[in-house]
């Protein structure tokens, strides 16, 4: 008789969630007084097509994405359960007022100032530490889990933990910049190095900023534990 296969010691596959990102749909719409194309529309089109998750950035200045759009997707994503609501921002700005009212799945805390053309660099330990505590804190105790926008120093990973955070987002513009250079593979090992502490933090890992189809297999590929992934745009 053959003998029982032993059991496997694989780690089982990250199957990574796409959160798509519709700021930019908002922006075009905002260039004229049609409401077209619809936000709303766009994102289910998104959830329809399977999208697991969908991301918007509410500024203060309402460049893109305004105050009833988040209402309104919010209403959108209670009739697909399986499917997340990311709203991400500034908390020392207009974010807390969305998180309170309409309790997304998940809060990605971004240290933009109002100004911002768009984010560009993560939150730092432990100067931001004390601000992020209570907020974090407010986050979780509503049910809402929380991502901090992270750059990808794996020293900054325990720190984030610390503060309270369920995940961290690492800021991926830089690895976009290399992609196709010399650069590529040194860019990648910082994210996997990044990734790794954030997992041995115990925080769960997400990614986003310039991501598109071209560049996106090869960070998957690379970077460990990778639960989700927010590109607008390009896709």
């Amino acid at each position: 008789m053959t003998p029982p296969a032993a059991p496997s010691t694989a780690t089982p596959a990250i199957r990574t969630a796409l959160s798509v990102n519709v700021n930019k749909v908002a922006l075009v719409r905002n260039t004229r007084h049609l409401g077209i194309p619809s936000v709303s529309r766009a994102a289910l089109q998104c959830l329809e097509a399977g999208a697991q998750g969908i991301t918007i950035h509410p500024r203060p200045d309402g460049r893109h994405i305004r105050s009833q759009d988040v209402y309104e997707l919010a209403e959108l994503l209670q009739s697909w359960p399986e499917a997340e609501l990311n709203i991400e921002g500034n908390p020392t700005q207009n974010l807390m007022d969305f998180i309170r009212q309409v309790r997304p799945q998940q809060a990605t805390f971004v240290p933009d100032s109002e100004d911002q053309f768009t984010s560009d660099h993560g939150w730092s330990f432990p100067q931001d530490a004390e601000r992020l505590r209570p907020l974090i804190a407010e986050c979780r105790g509503l049910g809402v889990r929380v991502s901090l926008f992270m750059d990808p120093v794996p020293e900054q990973m325990a720190a984030a933990k610390a503060v309270g955070a369920d995940r961290i987002e690492l800021y991926t513009e830089p690895y976009a910049a290399a992609w196709g250079t010399d650069r590529q593979a040194a860019e990648l090992e910082r994210y996997r190095a990044a990734a790794q502490a954030a997992l041995d933090a115990g925080l769960g890992v997400n990614a986003g900023h310039d991501l598109n189809r071209d560049n996106l297999a090869a960070f998957v590929r690379t970077v460990p534990g990778l639960l989700e992934v927010s590109i607008g745009h390009a896709l």
